[in-house]
């Protein structure tokens, strides 16, 4: 089975549509490895703040099957594709990596290009697996995180998923 990493958004009645995404990830996957949620400003657009997370799955289904459950589910959860690339949206998977796979496979580009020049992503990856190294750039996603210089504001927020707190606004004391 290939371990798969997604990425998680959401910026229209956030805390739904994130869960929903949530709730058909693991009926279609079993056991899901999550990330905290974390918001963010938009980018690319003037928008409402972003949340997001990085969810780890284990699956047998090819990238394009994938892709097309990922679409499916955005779909079934209001996401409007006739827009403009950058827009807000109700759901946003991505496929962040494939196991180790490199290049435009079905389709899809391996690893997503953005792994590591959004902090959206970066940071919930570091978290989730800070010593899983990079297809690509061979560095660990903690190491990645650790040299990020970008400027782009977010910051973790409370969030529960199924009566249990899956992150937290500020560190457990």
């Amino acid at each position: 089975m290939a371990q798969v990493l997604l990425s998680l958004g959401s910026n229209l009645d956030r805390e739904h549509y994130i869960a929903a995404g949530l709730d058909a990830l693991a009926e279609l996957f079993g056991e899901l490895a999550l990330s905290s949620v974390y918001e963010s400003e938009s980018v690319g657009f003037k928008g409402s703040p972003f949340y997001n997370m990085v969810v780890a799955i284990h699956t047998d289904l090819s990238v394009a099957e994938l892709s097309r459950n990922l679409k499916q589910i955005e779909d079934a959860n209001g996401r409007q594709r006739n827009g403009p690339r950058f827009c807000s949206r109700t759901l946003d998977i991505d496929i962040l990596t494939y196991d180790d796979q490199v290049g435009e496979i079905d389709g899809v580009l391996l690893p997503r290009d953005e792994v590591d020049k959004n902090a959206f992503v970066l940071w919930p990856l570091a978290e989730l697996l800070p010593n899983q190294c990079h297809p690509v750039r061979h560095l660990t996603y903690a190491a990645l995180w650790s040299a990020y210089d970008q400027d782009q504001k977010l910051w973790p927020v409370d969030f529960s998923w199924h009566d249990q707190q899956i992150s937290y606004a500020k560190a457990k004391d």
